[in-house]
């Protein structure tokens, strides 16, 4: 299924039990009012789990941080001055084994992809952070014009990043296929379907910016020949994607 949320694609799979949404990844929204952030806090907690409750906080006169009653994850926050450029920003808590890597992550993605960059990064006071590990408390960086934020998790937990949760980039062509994946993927035995994992753990879908088209305009045989053949895939092959689709042997 394919979806927009305040202007932004997202797209979602049933996947079975394999894989469970986590706080590793979370959806922030800009609020401009508190009746907003209480709006969708009502909403969102029907069913759902307060992590942290809302309330008035150093880096917010009003937030929140809400697990709904699908396990996704959810920090409401209210932004006084008017609206950021983008309503609802990703934020990636690297905890467990990627725990004290979020400098390391955010330059290293900032190099691969074009039109990004570091836009601020804060870090932990002395006894701020339970976790030995935890460095960076706050990043805010931009990847092919999307803005991010990711941080240091402050407790020792057992969640990570995981397949429940991925980061889908559209390539217009096999050449920027291969480069992307050459430069990101890091645990062979996660590649599958155009699904890789890089060396922090997080989940990737590096896909044919056709895809979507060819999916929902083809008739039922030639999805279904395209879908077969790129199950066996583990990166895309474009041209193979091609033959698959017009019946071609």
């Amino acid at each position: 299924m394919s979806f927009e949320m305040a202007g932004q694609s997202f797209m979602a799979i049933s996947a079975g039990p394999y894989f469970k949404f986590n706080p590793s990844i979370s959806l922030m929204v800009a609020c401009d009012s508190v009746e907003e952030v209480n709006t969708l806090w009502k909403s969102l907690a029907e069913g759902g789990t307060a992590l942290m409750e809302l309330g008035e906080y150093p880096f917010s006169k009003w937030y929140g941080w809400i697990q709904d009653r699908y396990g996704l994850s959810w920090q409401l926050m209210l932004v006084e001055g008017g609206m950021t450029s983008q309503k609802i920003t990703p934020n990636l808590l690297f905890s467990g084994d990627a725990c004290g890597r979020t400098e390391e992550a955010v330059k290293y993605y900032t190099d691969i992809f074009p039109n990004s960059d570091m836009h601020f990064f804060s870090k932990y006071g002395e006894g701020e952070a339970k976790s030995s590990k935890a460095i960076v408390n706050y990043a805010a960086f931009k990847l092919l014009g999307m803005e991010f934020s990711a941080m240091d998790n402050a407790y020792d937990v057992e969640f990570g990043f995981n397949e429940a949760f991925s980061l889908i980039v559209q390539c217009e062509d096999q050449a920027e296929i291969d480069d992307y994946w050459e430069k990101l993927s890091a645990v062979p035995e996660a590649e599958q379907c155009g699904w890789l994992k890089d060396r922090f753990g997080l989940s990737w879908q590096i896909l044919p910016a056709s895809m979507n088209e060819l999916m929902s305009k083809g008739s039922k045989e030639a999805v279904q020949r395209i879908t077969a053949a790129f199950l066996k895939m583990k990166k895309f092959d474009i041209e193979a994607l091609k033959r698959a689709y017009n019946g071609e042997a």
